[in-house]
């Protein structure tokens, strides 16, 4: 693949979508990882540094998080904003319920997503999401957290594809061979959560994509169906109840009085 053309062309379709929308660019939390990396990178080579606007969003982080982002903001010539949350974060959970880890940790990213969005209501921006092909498929994200956005540049991108786009992207390379974490605990790593590196997981997503062999064990496969199958409500739209209205003007026409 050319991934100089790639990274032409999905500027040229974000410049395209902001201008739909009427507004002047995007929004993107920078997360220190190399998905939000390329996504801002993308928004600059699409609408300009001053038209990109970067968010920096602490919630009981570790510290290099926010180093990295930084690193990426330099390398951008962006001045990201930093909007800690972690007393909001702290006040919510505070009036809460018991409830489990998860629950409390997926509080984070829905934090940030109504701090991502008021950021671009303000600025007249769209929010650009940071999510992946893999991520996606499996619902490795939080449904109405990083999942709540306007659009996803890398959505159709392999993990091995946002490595090789962020090199053509000058990414810094510490943040391309970061090992890939949401940040959620100490010590936490996408692939450690997930049970399964991404080159794997492509591995198998594109095999079941393409109907080629499939180059992993049956049951990891099967694990993998049964995530994409799980997941599929993130994926969608909420369903409402198809209501058939020829059948109840039909009702209402056999009860009229002749």
């Amino acid at each position: 693949m050319d991934y100089n053309a790639l990274a032409d062309s999905l500027a040229s379709w974000m410049s395209t979508e902001v201008e739909k929308a009427g507004l002047r660019g995007f929004v993107v939390g920078l997360s220190g990882g190399i998905d939000s990396a390329v996504t801002a990178a993308l928004s600059v080579r699409a609408v300009g540094t001053a038209n990109t606007f970067g968010v920096i969003m602490p919630c009981h982080s570790q510290g290099e998080d926010a180093d990295y982002a930084a690193m990426l903001a330099q390398s951008l010539s962006l001045t990201p904003e930093v909007i800690d949350l972690t007393a909001a974060c702290d006040a919510f959970e505070a009036n809460l319920p018991e409830g489990p880890p998860m629950a409390h940790a997926n509080i984070r990213p829905r934090l940030r997503m109504t701090t991502l969005y008021y950021v671009a209501q303000s600025r007249a921006c769209l929010v650009a999401g940071t999510g992946n092909k893999p991520e996606m498929m499996v619902g490795y994200f939080t449904k109405y957290g990083d999942g709540g956005v306007d659009l996803e540049p890398l959505g159709e991108l392999y993990k091995r594809e946002v490595r090789a786009l962020a090199r053509v992207l000058d990414i810094p390379e510490p943040i391309i061979t970061r090992p890939p974490t949401a940040g959620l605990w100490p010590g936490q790593t996408d692939e450690g959560e997930l049970g399964i590196t991404y080159d794997e997981l492509d591995a198998i997503l594109d095999a079941l994509e393409t109907g080629g062999p499939m180059p992993s064990p049956a049951s990891t496969v099967a694990r993998i169906q049964r995530m994409i199958a799980a997941s599929a409500h993130k994926r969608a739209m909420p369903p409402a109840f198809p209501v058939d209205r020829s059948q109840a003007s039909g009702t209402r026409r056999s009860t009229e009085r002749t």
